[in-house]
């Protein structure tokens, strides 16, 4: 087995060796003076199970084309199976035309992913699950709910004096095992989208008066829809509002509005690095290593992933 990794989350790539008690594969990821990404894999990977981790997150398409070469080169280096690890995936908000001549973008990643020779992807908490239908190869999607549950539990949000609120009706299946795992009540947020990265809170579906919220998300980008719904809660006497991700992306003004409003904590996982704590004292970040890391030993001895669910 070969663990290899793009320059995305090299801290992640790492932490997942580790775990498994093997070296991070040698391979020089870079660029050309005129921007043209460079890879040169410097060991033997013929006839070896190869993972190639590496978060399509800012830059985006830098990351992405990263680690389409990175698949294209340990093709054409013999290696015997090759699993794009990717515990972001970007483009995924892009999974159907919501309006007249736009892209699936979801599926055209899903078919440059397995065009430049990936036999199976394994990543974490899709936007949508339904993209995993977008492939011809096996797709293991993680799930980072135990990791976020144990968290909350140990830190006191659990019981009835705690509410876990779906900031969309799309997030309600989400959040309603969340609440189930906490032994706490479900809330949801009624959000009327008007143009991309802007919502306004319409209305609060469910008691929240008196108890502790937890806005629960599988991603937060600008958290402009974030900080409306923790308003709206705190308005509706909310006892304090936190918040949970699986994907903290924090682009554009996220983290001047976190700073800003009226939550005391938010809580992501380390599947996109972030760097800026300094800026942003509230935001707390748990690791997903040591989960792919099982995940990657279970698909190299053919045993099952579904266990990790749990």
């Amino acid at each position: 087995m070969k663990i290899l990794s793009g320059n995305s989350n090299l801290e992640l790539s790492r932490e997942i060796c580790s775990h498994l008690g093997i070296p991070l594969g040698d391979a020089v990821v870079g660029t050309f003076s005129d921007g043209e990404v460079m890879v040169q894999v410097n060991e033997n990977v013929r006839g070896r199970d190869c993972f190639v981790v590496q978060s399509t997150c800012y830059p985006v398409n830098q990351n992405l084309m990263e680690l389409l070469i990175m698949i294209d080169a340990l093709k054409r280096a013999s290696a015997r199976r090759i699993t794009a690890v990717l515990p972001y995936y970007g483009y995924a908000r892009q999974d159907r035309k919501v309006l007249p001549r736009v892209p699936i973008t979801a599926k055209l990643v899903a078919d440059l992913l397995t065009a430049a020779g990936a036999n199976r992807v394994l990543t974490m908490d899709l936007h949508a699950g339904q993209i995993q239908g977008f492939f011809n190869i096996p797709v293991d999607n993680l799930y980072a709910e135990p990791i976020l549950a144990d968290f909350c539990l140990n830190n006191g949000w659990k019981g009835s004096g705690t509410v876990v609120v779906s900031p969309d009706a799309g997030g309600v299946l989400r959040a309603r095992s969340f609440a189930k795992r906490l032994q706490a009540s479900l809330a949801i947020i009624d959000k009327r989208r008007g143009k991309p990265n802007e919502a306004k809170v319409m209305n609060l579906i469910g008691d929240v008066e008196g108890k502790k919220a937890l806005i629960l998300d599988d991603m937060i980008d600008t958290a402009g829809t974030l900080v409306e719904a923790a308003k709206a809660i705190m308005n509706q006497g909310a006892k304090s509002v936190s918040a949970c991700c699986s994907h903290g992306v924090f682009s554009g003004p996220a983290l001047t509005r976190i700073n800003e409003s009226r939550l005391d904590r938010v809580v992501s996982t380390n599947s996109i690095p972030f760097c800026n704590g300094d800026q942003c004292g509230k935001i707390e970040v748990l690791s997903v290593g040591r989960l792919f890391a099982k995940a990657i030993r279970s698909i190299n001895e053919e045993t099952s992933v579904s266990k990790l669910f749990d």
